[in-house]
Parts: C-alpha cells; sequence; structure tokens
C-alpha cells in the first residue's frame, strides 16, 4: 500500500498560508525489506484508482543526467496530447518542480517543488495542465517517468525555468550554473505562455 502526503503549493504572499492542490500526489511506496534487500509496488491500477488516479500510462521514458545541476524544463504537451506523469527517481536525487497553469485555477501559476531520490522511493503525480521540470542534485542521477499519452513532439510547449514571474526556488549547489539543453535555454517567459488547459 501507498502512503499519499499533502502537498502545498507556493505562495503568492509571504504572509498567507500556502494554498494546497489535491491533483499533484506525492506517493510514497511502502518497502517490505529484510536483510537481502527490498521490495516495492510502485504502480497498481486497483492502487492508483483508490487514490483517484484512473488513467493508463502507455509510455515508460528514462533520462540519464551525468552532472549535478542539470535542469530539464519547464515542459508540458498540449492537447490534444496532454501527458500526465508519474515520475520517479531511481539513482542519484532530483528536485522535482511542477507548476499549476489551468487557467482559472486556485492554485493557477503557483509551484511545488520536492526531493525524489533512489533513496527515499518518493514518487510525483502530476495530471494534465502542469509544467514539469527537474534538477539534479547529484551526478550520475537517473530519472524513470510514465506518461499517459505518446510523446508528440508538434505539441511539446515549456516556460523558462528562471522566471522571475514564477520565482522557483532552486536549490543550486553554490557556484553551480545549471546545464541546460538548447532548446531550454529558449523558453519563452510566462507572460508569453498561453496555457490551453481549463
Amino acid at each position: 500500500m501507498s502512503e499519499v502526503l499533502d502537498l502545498p503549493m507556493s505562495s503568492a504572499a509571504p504572509d498567507q498560508a500556502p494554498p494546497r492542490i489535491s491533483e499533484v500526489k506525492l506517493i510514497v511506496p511502502k518497502r517490505h525489506g529484510d536483510e537481502r534487500g527490498w521490495f516495492s509496488e510502485i504502480y497498481s491500477a486497483r492502487t492508483f484508482s483508490a487514490l483517484g488516479i484512473d488513467l493508463g500510462f502507455v509510455q515508460v521514458n528514462h533520462s540519464f543526467s551525468a552532472s549535478v545541476g542539470t535542469l530539464r524544463g519547464l515542459h508540458l504537451q498540449r492537447p490534444p496530447h496532454g501527458q500526465a506523469k508519474l515520475v520517479r527517481c531511481t539513482r542519484g536525487r532530483i528536485f522535482d518542480v511542477v507548476v499549476d497553469v489551468r487557467r482559472g485555477a486556485p492554485t493557477y501559476r503557483e509551484w511545488f517543488g520536492t526531493e525524489l531520490s533512489a533513496a527515499n522511493g518518493r514518487q510525483l503525480f502530476i495530471p494534465e495542465g502542469f509544467l514539469h521540470g527537474f534538477l539534479t542534485l547529484e551526478a550520475d542521477t537517473e530519472v524513470i517517468y510514465a506518461v499517459s499519452d505518446f510523446y508528440a513532439p508538434q505539441c511539446e510547449d515549456g516556460v523558462r525555468w528562471d522566471d522571475p514571474a514564477l520565482a522557483i526556488d532552486w536549490p543550486l549547489p553554490p557556484g553551480v550554473v545549471p546545464s541546460l539543453s538548447a532548446k531550454d535555454k529558449v523558453q519563452p517567459f510566462f507572460a508569453h505562455f498561453e496555457s490551453p488547459f481549463m
């Protein structure tokens, strides 16, 4: 059985309690261990359905990042090929971030970030309507994520990782400059991003 943790999003005003969002779920699969190691059930349609996640995953992606400070994001796929994701780190550590871009949502433009690692075994479920990105906190980090629709390059979209309008507090180690793909270096600012999600 898995535990689900309550997720606060970042607050727009520092003197306000951060709003909560129920659609994004931080899932902690139980580990059954002995002197040999452990076993963990990381996905069960029955368990996920009980958590309100009723969808099928059609593709599983695996990324490797050699260096600390590799930053991938912020990305999403637009309809008709929007993707929900189930993200887990199988080697090393990442700071995983989502941004709510569902127009009209009470947490619109708010972000949530958490550490996923091979050690903590946590998984982040991200529904459609959220930008996603992550920063590697250790060298030789591997991330596996299942998605609910196939990769559709014509539907790719994104926003700059360092957009001041989002003010994401990335935990970059001192002196580390993030390593970005050519695509992520030229992503638009949020002010020029038109979300297709309601």
